[in-house]
């Protein structure tokens, strides 16, 4: 290789061909997508990591996973630190980011808005969290800077918010998983009349839903898994908006895997560049319709229509893709 051929960090992920990316949501997710509506999260969850599995092994690059399916998890997984790539130790150096089904719940129970989800950055781009749950909020673009902070209330957020929308605070949107857990955080934004969009899983897709205005989705608030928070971070990377997360640890043995990952400030408020740097892809297919996406369908004729998103942050590229495809893509 000359010096004309040397890779630059941003030849890293062109040579990955962001198109690539979308390829492996899609097989992922038309997988999953067989087991909409039959009641078996496990069995949709596991179709999906293996046919991620099976696309990313086909890519000519070393990756390594950095957020995969969490501990908490029963089902196979693409775990943490698995290599994937079909060239270990002599493509390019890829961290991965990934949820082969963000919504198995969802996809079981046939609900809205499930998604195949993955990220890739040039190695050491994305943050190395580990499988806790995370207090988030996030706006979408076309905000000063710091305009909401997880130091603030809920209130005091919502309120600076509407001030730099001209609203008032109960003409704002805000986004929450419905759990237990947010019980107090619904009331206090239900007491100043804020709306609320209650979703039941997908988190990620919460968070992209504050960048689209056809969602009318202000903010999201409240808390979901850690690396979720750092896949929603790679998609606001690339297309505008902000995004604070600060980890929740509930006893030792989550501190521990903390530490394990070479976490040691365990309150540390994490901004959008902490957890997602560099140039980054980030792709989506939808595995049941959403507001972000359509989801997989099949027709008597065989035929698979699918709908993605790809988007790019080095340059604010955003593609949605449409496939059509005759008959299951094969794998293996």
């Amino acid at each position: 290789m000359n010096d004309r051929d040397k890779l630059t960090p941003s030849d890293v992920l062109d040579r990955v061909l962001v198109l690539e990316m979308v390829r492996v949501t899609e097989y992922a997710a038309i997988a999953a997508s067989r087991q909409i509506g039959r009641g078996d999260e496990k069995a949709a969850d596991a179709a999906a990591v293996e046919a991620m599995r099976d696309a990313l092994n086909r890519l000519a690059f070393d990756g390594t996973v950095v957020i995969g399916e969490g501990e908490r998890d029963e089902a196979p997984m693409l775990y943490i630190g698995e290599k994937v790539g079909s060239a270990q130790g002599t493509g390019p150096k890829i961290d991965i980011a990934l949820d082969p089904l963000e919504g198995t719940t969802i996809t079981a129970k046939a609900g809205p808005s499930a998604l195949s989800v993955l990220a890739i950055a040039e190695e050491g781009g994305l943050l190395y969290a580990p499988d806790v749950y995370m207090e988030k909020i996030a706006i979408g673009p076309g905000y000063p800077e710091g305009i909401v902070d997880l130091r603030k209330t809920p209130t005091e957020n919502v309120e600076a918010l509407a001030a730099a929308k001209g609203v008032k605070p109960n003409e704002i949107i805000a986004c929450v998983l419905d759990r237990p857990r947010h019980n107090a955080l619904i009331q206090e934004l239900r007491g100043i009349g804020c709306g609320i969009v209650l979703i039941p899983d997908g988190d990620v897709a919460g968070v992209i839903a504050t960048t689209n205005p056809d969602t009318s989705i202000d903010i999201y608030m409240g808390s979901g898994g850690a690396p979720e928070g750092v896949l929603a971070a790679a998609a606001l990377r690339c297309v505008g908006g902000q995004l604070q997360g600060r980890l929740i640890f509930r006893n030792e043995d989550e501190k521990a895997r903390a530490y394990k990952v070479g976490i040691t400030d365990l309150d540390r408020i994490y901004e959008l560049e902490d957890l997602a740097k560099g140039d980054v892809i980030f792709a989506a297919t939808g595995v049941t319709d959403g507001s972000l996406l359509a989801g997989v369908r099949r027709y008597k004729n065989g035929r698979i229509t699918t709908q993605s998103i790809v988007m790019r942050a080095s340059s604010g590229t955003i593609r949605r893709v449409n496939g059509d495809r005759r008959g299951e893509p094969k794998h293996g």
